[in-house]
């Protein structure tokens, strides 16, 4: 007679119970992963309709649905369960070396973040304020419209004292500026980025005045002809194509305020404006948002429906959006190909313009008066002026009701010209309507990694075709992309605006000018860096802070 077996079940081959345990639990993450996806795919759904083709007399309706749909995420979010459940994976099987892949590890210890971030606000108060945002967003679209500073301002003071309240929520022993800069940008402060800012004013300022005063323009009065809406509609589908878009992974739509959104693997939808006495404006418009949407095909299919989807922090969506607007489309190797689009769907502007004339006029560098359609030189001053101003409503050193006068003084210190009307000033932009402050900075880091990748790419022996033949004066042509090793999200609300922070509805990504990368440049290794309380952030090549 053989040996009596134990009484208890011998585990499956290769497992043991602990290993059943841990399997059992990531199953569970994997799942609250996908029913927090789901409600974020679904807000984002509703927040673009609501941008684009929504009638104005639905806002009320949209915004009471979307606040229960917030509050819904925000209530799984930070459910008992869900969040025990996270950090039994960090203590057990995290610290205690049961899980090894790395992209696992991530997404325990971004979700975790999440949830601790989110679960000091009440979910009431994140129903709250996306209907508040929802509201703002209808308020500024008719104001704006209306050069209607007034009818927008409560709103301006109502979104502030909610963020500074929920900062302080989130970590009372910050600046509560600070906090929100630190959910665009993870280790960002206005400690890190006044220096930024100093140098950069430090140079430009100086250098603007003095080309205003001192310097030739080249003529590009075609710039300003008119292009009717329906060629320039048309023109928009050949623009994303030849920048790279595949037409079956996006789709495009009319807007106030011209911006992308990554909603999943293979869709990726890009909205923009027509003026048909600017149609460069559309064409930038189009080439930036082009950009964010490529970045966001581009991200590694398997962090899709996890915390980890979308792009790996803002500054690096608009340094890929930069990227493609300014070091692509404004070289010389682009000129040819572009010429050819305009001349296809406008042949009467566009038809007699050389490739050599084209160049100069979409580099033309003076002050101007709005932020998207800013040169490269002038465009972080237009950060600069939006930066100081969110400092003080912070600070409460200013309320709603100075930001008018406040624009124009700082227009005049760093731009030198003055403001004609609210329009064409504090309401141009619609990301104070979405609860989006501290957002504006990344704009400007953006365009300073996007400076950092082709001498980058040149030292790896990898520079980026047409950018190559922009010195050798060879024919153009966009090489085949490769992606920029940016790595997985750092974190939810420094993704993109389209997420929720928190359960709180964050806005769409916004034009500011156009749009994302992820087919780049694959020599730039980006690396991670840890801030005070360890948690990685994405840093640059090079420094960008002293």
């Amino acid at each position: 007679m053989g040996k009596k077996l134990d009484k208890k079940a011998e585990p499956a081959a290769g497992k043991t119970s602990k290993g059943m345990k841990v399997d059992k639990a990531v199953k569970k993450f994997r799942k609250l992963e996908g029913k927090l996806w789901t409600r974020e795919y679904l807000l984002k759904i509703a927040e673009f309709d609501g941008a684009t083709i929504a009638p104005a007399n639905g806002a009320a309706a949209r915004a009471d649905a979307m606040g229960t749909l917030a509050g819904e995420h925000h209530k799984l979010l930070t459910s008992e369960k869900s969040v025990e459940l996270v950090r039994s994976l960090a203590r057990e099987t995290v610290a205690g070396g049961k899980i090894d892949d790395p992209q696992l590890l991530d997404e325990i210890r971004v979700l975790g973040r999440d949830q601790r971030e989110a679960s000091a606000i009440p979910t009431e108060e994140a129903e709250a304020w996306t209907r508040l945002t929802c509201e703002a967003d209808a308020v500024w679209r008719k104001a704006k419209t209306a050069n209607d500073w007034a009818s927008f301002e409560p709103y301006v003071d109502r979104i502030v004292g909610q963020l500074k309240h929920q900062a302080e929520l989130m970590d009372p022993k910050r600046d509560p500026y600070d906090v929100w800069l630190d959910q665009y940008e993870r280790g960002l402060s206005t400690k890190s980025f006044d220096a930024f800012c100093d140098e950069v004013k430090a140079t430009v300022v100086p250098l603007v005045h003095a080309i205003g005063k001192r310097g030739q323009q080249p003529a590009a009065d075609f710039l300003h002809a008119r292009v009717p809406e329906a060629a320039q509609r048309a023109m928009s589908f050949d623009l994303m194509k030849l920048v790279g878009l595949n037409l079956d992974d996006t789709t495009l739509a009319f807007t106030e305020h011209p911006f992308s959104e990554g909603f999943s693997v293979g869709d990726a939808r890009i909205a923009t404006h027509i003026y048909e006495n600017d149609c460069i404006s559309n064409v930038y418009s189009i080439i930036h948002e082009a950009g964010h949407a490529m970045y966001e095909l581009g991200v590694n299919p398997a962090y899709a429906r996890t915390c980890l989807e979308g792009g790996t922090s803002m500054g690096i969506h608009e340094s890929q959006s930069r990227f493609f607007e300014n070091t692509v489309g404004r070289s010389r190797a682009f000129m040819g190909p572009l010429l050819q689009v305009l001349r296809r769907h406008a042949p009467e502007v566009y038809g007699s313009v050389d490739e050599d004339t084209l160049y100069h006029a979409v580099n033309i560098a003076q002050p101007s008066l709005i932020r998207t359609e800013a040169d490269e030189l002038t465009y972080p001053l237009h950060i600069m002026v939006r930066y100081e101003i969110e400092r003080m409503l912070f600070a409460g050193e200013a309320t709603a009701k100075d930001i008018p006068a406040l624009w124009n003084r700082f227009m005049d210190e760093y731009l030198g010209i003055p403001v004609p009307d609210d329009t064409r000033g504090c309401l141009q932009d619609t990301h104070w309507s979405g609860g989006s402050f501290g957002y504006f900075p990344t704009y400007a880091l953006g365009s300073a990694y996007d400076a950092m990748f082709v001498p980058a790419m040149c030292r790896d022996g990898r520079p980026y075709r047409c950018l190559r033949e922009r010195r050798s004066g060879a024919r153009p042509c966009l090489a085949g992309r490769a992606h920029l090793a940016v790595g997985p999200r750092q974190g939810r609300a420094g993704a993109h605006q389209g997420r929720l922070r928190h359960g709180v509805r964050c806005p769409l990504l916004l034009q500011l000018p156009a749009g994302q990368v992820h087919h780049a440049v694959s020599a730039v290794k980006l690396r991670r860096h840890a801030n005070a309380k360890g948690a990685p952030r994405v840093g640059s090549a090079a420094p960008l802070f002293h």
